[in-house]
């Protein structure tokens, strides 16, 4: 049983990471500037989604695996893929361990996961906010070594292009999400794939039964 639960997980985290890649390269709005291109895209909402559902390890290397050869496969982007790499990891690690860490999502019900839902996919993009316009600065002007002026200006885009990705990744994917999760945690599909939080993990179920 355990090794079918781990393939199951296996399965999930391949699709994550096509839909992630699919999502990512052809809805896609490509913007040119200075220091390179920067866009709008909704590869990120599968990255998130894939965390909520299997938590941060396997949903940020979902979002990393699909999104990545994103990047590798497409001769624009193809030298900023180890930074896509890093970033869509630590998205999945951060929405990852706001579900599964601090509000053991998988536990909850009605508002209490609606609201778990959309509070840890903002997490993961609060961080994904911050890192992409400072951590590409860095790696445009250091790795890449363009000029100052070249990657002050792509990273003022990216901060712009990152925070609207960001808005639209907490909807899309804590709705998604929600619509998925009753019928996944009925049929048993989302004790099998999801993390295990131990004896307290029906402690909200039991006391509402009590």
């Amino acid at each position: 049983m355990e090794n079918r639960n781990r393939i199951l997980k296996l399965c999930v985290t391949g699709l994550m990471a096509a839909l992630a890649y699919v999502a990512f390269t052809y809805l896609q709005i490509k913007i040119p500037t200075p220091g390179g291109y920067t866009s709008f895209h909704l590869g990120n909402t599968f990255d998130v989604l894939a965390s909520l559902l299997l938590g941060g390890w396997l949903g940020g290397a979902a979002g990393a695996l699909g999104m990545g050869i994103g990047d590798l496969l497409d001769p624009v982007y193809v030298t900023t893929a180890p930074k896509t790499i890093i970033l869509k990891l630590g998205i999945g690690l951060i929405t990852g361990l706001a579900a599964h860490k601090a509000f053991r999502i998988q536990t909850l019900s009605g508002k209490k996961m609606t609201r778990a839902a959309f509070l840890s996919s903002a997490a993961g993009m609060a961080f994904n906010c911050i890192g992409e316009p400072l951590f590409g600065y860095f790696y445009t002007a250091v790795i890449l070594g363009a000029p100052a002026d070249a990657a002050k200006a792509l990273a003022g885009w990216n901060a712009i292009t990152t925070c609207t990705n960001a808005v639209l990744t907490v909807i899309i994917a804590s709705l998604l999400y929600l619509a998925l999760y009753p019928r996944l945690k009925t049929n048993g599909t989302l004790q099998k794939i999801g993390p295990h939080y131990g004896s307290s993990e029906h402690t909200e179920t039991s006391a509402k039964a009590a």
